[in-house]
């Protein structure tokens, strides 16, 4: 049987018609598609880049040195074992307040301690690069001035401990972190600022970049 014009007319205009689409779409999707997933990554890799740069700098909050800084503390010699003892075990340290050694699982949280911590619980929070600032001051003018310094300072909330601790000398403040120690008379804001801002979570050895002692917990 002959078909007809108007269905030849038809079948020509239904195949022009997938000529048409078929080859156009599908190409054209791919090419966006590669573009969108170029310009997320390339933002992505370009986040971490100026992450990296701005967590390494000093307003990232952690100091400026990864070693000891002459004239900045008393570098003290490291001893040799700094592994985990049973909770309540005491050990013999090198210094006063210590500086490195062996120590209980638990650190402690950031904060200002009155009634103070052990130095079991306080050389934990050193290996992770926080810096233990203990006090043998009577109450009064010096007290409420560390305590306002500290309360203040932007390094604190996430590197400090601060303690009372009676076995230094009446009137002295102690500065330590891992194999650093610094001691004086007194409160003096400049130079506790100035050992935070060399050495706040840059000397323990647990961390490159240290734990902030915002939380407290069991950690190697």
């Amino acid at each position: 049987m002959p078909v007809s014009r108007r269905r030849r007319r038809r079948s020509a205009h239904r195949g022009r018609q997938a000529e048409m689409v078929i080859p156009q779409s599908r190409p054209r999707r791919n090419i966006w598609y590669i573009a969108a997933s170029g310009i997320i990554a390339f933002l992505v890799i370009a986040g971490f880049v100026v992450g990296g740069i701005s967590f390494q700098g000093r307003d990232s909050g952690v100091g400026t040195h990864s070693e000891y800084v002459e004239g900045v503390g008393e570098q003290q010699e490291i001893m040799p074992s700094r592994i985990h003892v049973p909770e309540e075990q005491s050990v013999d340290y090198s210094t006063t307040p210590p500086t490195s050694g062996d120590h209980w699982d638990w650190w402690a949280r950031c904060g200002f301690y009155e009634d103070g911590l052990a130095d079991e619980r306080i050389v934990h929070n050193l290996e992770h690069g926080n810096i233990v600032v203990s006090y043998n001051l009577p109450d009064g003018p010096e007290l409420d001035r560390l305590r306002e310094f500290m309360d203040n300072f932007e390094l604190a909330p996430s590197w400090a401990v601060t303690r009372f601790y009676d076995e230094i000398p009446e009137g002295t403040v102690a500065l330590s972190t891992w194999g650093v120690l610094d001691t004086m008379q007194g409160v003096d804001e400049d130079r506790i600022e100035r050992f935070f801002r060399h050495y706040a979570g840059t000397l323990g050895p647990e961390f490159p970049n240290g734990a902030p002692c915002t939380t407290s917990g069991v950690m190697n």
